[in-house]
């Protein structure tokens, strides 16, 4: 197996940190603009897309600003976080994404977030 490369991309979005961490962190909030629907136990989450599920593990997350997942079948120590960056002077929100895709699906992985974020920016009513 070939090892993933690690990619990041960056969404100004315009919601305050806290509705943000709303949309990133729950399974309500995921099912919004991230997968069709989201379920979830404890730190595992149940992503379903088109009758297919996907299960992660949320490793960590800090309110209002990050949370980081594992894909159950991943065999490697890839990950997805999204991370919430306010701009101390602007107070501009970014959503910074953090994720790992193999070399040549990296253009396409970037491409999947900018619909998913463009999706989740039509939820919010950010521009």
């Amino acid at each position: 197996m070939s090892d993933k490369i690690k990619f990041e991309i960056e969404f100004v979005i315009q919601a305050s940190p806290q509705l943000l961490y709303q949309y990133i962190s729950t399974p309500s909030g995921l099912s919004e603009w991230y997968a069709d629907n989201v379920n979830s136990r404890s730190e595992m989450f149940t992503f379903i897309w088109d009758g297919s599920e996907e299960n992660a593990k949320m490793l960590k997350r800090k309110s209002d600003e990050f949370v980081k997942f594992s894909w159950e079948e991943n065999e490697d120590d890839s990950f997805f976080e999204m991370r919430i960056i306010v701009d101390e002077i602007t107070k501009d929100v970014s959503l910074f994404i953090t994720d790992f895709a193999d070399e040549d699906e990296v253009d396409e992985a970037k491409m999947l977030w900018e619909n998913q974020v463009s999706d989740l920016k039509q939820v919010l009513g950010s521009k």
